[in-house]
């Protein structure tokens, strides 16, 4: 039976308890013990946070690319409570209330094209799930019942949901669920890195092409890909990729599902990632940054085109979460897009990325620095053990750098980053929109040691 503990708890009752009762998101449970403690954040303010023993550290991954804002907006949080007093909860299932109605009417306003309707979630997952749900319903209203299938690119992760892990292309993570919802198929992604063998970066976007050829045209719903895909290691796109992705799906009559959970708000320097590419999809999917994760949101952003055959009659979209667009989360995220207007944020990131660009193109001297790329504040660097041959490390050498050594050391020396090996080895930085010029050299001053210390226990030469 599980205890009742007051908030007063002692840094030792929260290691036990959390030990005893939390069951932590894509953890090893197992991997804690009194040797290896589980971190436990306590406060934030800009952009460090502290644990329970009062140690500082930068969130360089704006907490999981979520709060883009800073921590420690308190005219944030006041919004939430202030509507809170006024009316807590009403969910949108048939009924509004004043603050979904004008949020939805501002995010149409920021949203590109005739992106005009807003279908609210609680989180990015349940976006996607919603898109993914809205393109087959679509479909079937408009007389295409048989447009079905979901192309998405390889080593994407786009949600856990069954139907969002049908499209996300990360192996390990779709087995143990498997059989999941059919339909999922997949392309290579635009990691220029290393690109498939004969391949050149004008060839990637006609592997849509290609892909939605072999499987039916008149059986593919959508693709679903992100401006600047996340799992990997921050690939960006070749010159014209999404020009031409969107010329492919018009061909052939397929919705293009521009997956911004991570991309929107300001990532990448505009308020929608399809803005900085130059691109105009009919379904945008959104969260995270929405709220800076002050509350709890998502949404798809679906265009009129979309939209059209839901309004016809007797039809309903048979969907929906109690408590998307709850009144609360709504206020929250008209003051994060208050505080970004008000603070120039985006004007701010453009002017900053530079500066974080080149530092990050610093660390190449290094030699387990193999790549570098991304895009605003959404950078990462890929690891690897010969930087002639671009040799990838096994599994056994990526285990110990990337658990046994990176992640550990990063976070003793004050940086919270991601060390990740959904694909080939990276570290990857997303810090909030805030960080300043003289804050990406703080980042440096972690980074650039610990690489070099990694790089002499692997006995890896210049």
């Amino acid at each position: 039976m599980a205890t009742t503990e007051s908030s007063t708890a002692t840094a030792t009752d929260l290691q036990d308890l959390a030990r005893r009762h939390l069951w932590l998101h894509f953890s090893r449970m197992g991997g804690y013990d009194d040797q290896h403690e589980i971190p436990i954040i306590t406060r934030g303010e800009g952009c460090y946070v502290w644990d329970d023993k009062g140690n500082k550290y930068f969130d360089g991954l704006s907490a999981l690319f979520c709060v883009n804002i800073g921590h420690g907006r308190h005219e944030v949080a006041q919004a939430g409570a202030d509507q809170a007093k006024e009316l807590e909860f009403v969910t949108n299932w048939s009924y509004a209330h004043p603050q979904a109605i004008t949020l939805a009417a501002r995010i149409a306003n920021l949203a590109p094209g005739d992106l005009n309707r807003v279908f609210f979630t609680s989180g990015g997952g349940e976006a996607v799930e919603t898109a993914i749900k809205a393109s087959r319903q679509f479909w079937k209203l408009s007389g295409k019942p048989n447009k079905t299938k979901i192309i998405a690119r390889e080593v994407a992760y786009h949600g856990t949901t069954m139907g969002a892990l049908s499209a996300t292309g990360i192996t390990d993570l779709r087995q143990p669920f498997e059989p999941l919802m059919p339909g999922g198929t997949h392309v290579p992604n635009t990691n220029l890195y290393r690109l498939p063998y004969q391949m050149r970066p004008e060839d990637l976007a006609e592997t849509v092409k290609d892909k939605i050829e072999f499987e039916g045209p008149d059986t593919v719903a959508a693709v679903i890909m992100e401006p600047v895909q996340n799992a990997g290691g921050c690939f960006t796109p070749p010159d014209g990729y999404f020009q031409r992705v969107r010329e492919i799906c018009d061909e052939y009559d397929v919705l293009m599902i521009s997956d911004e959970v991570i991309c929107s708000w300001g990532r990448l320097g505009e308020f929608f990632g399809c803005q900085r590419l130059g691109y105009q999809p009919d379904i945008i999917t959104t969260a995270k940054g929405i709220t800076s994760a002050y509350a709890p949101m998502g949404a798809m952003i679906a265009s009129d085109r979309v939209f059209e055959p839901f309004s016809q009659d007797h039809t309903s979209f048979l969907h929906g979460y109690t408590f998307a667009g709850h009144p609360i989360a709504c206020a929250v995220a008209h003051a994060n897009i208050d505080v970004f207007e008000n603070d120039g944020l985006l004007d701010h990131v453009k002017a900053t990325e530079p500066v974080f660009r080149d530092m990050m193109e610093s660390l190449r001297d290094i030699p387990i620095v193999g790549d570098v790329r991304g895009m605003g504040f959404f950078q990462a660097v890929e690891l690897v053990k010969d930087r002639e041959t671009k040799a990838s490390f096994d599994e056994e050498e990526s285990e110990w750098l990337l658990r046994g050594f990176l992640s550990g050391e990063l976070y003793r020396r004050g940086l919270i980053c991601r060390a990740d090996d959904r694909g080939d080895p990276v570290i990857q930085l997303a810090p909030p929109l805030i960080t300043t010029a003289e804050q990406f050299g703080e980042i440096h001053d972690v980074l650039r040691p610990v690489l070099e210390e990694a790089s002499r226990r692997l006995g890896l030469k210049a």
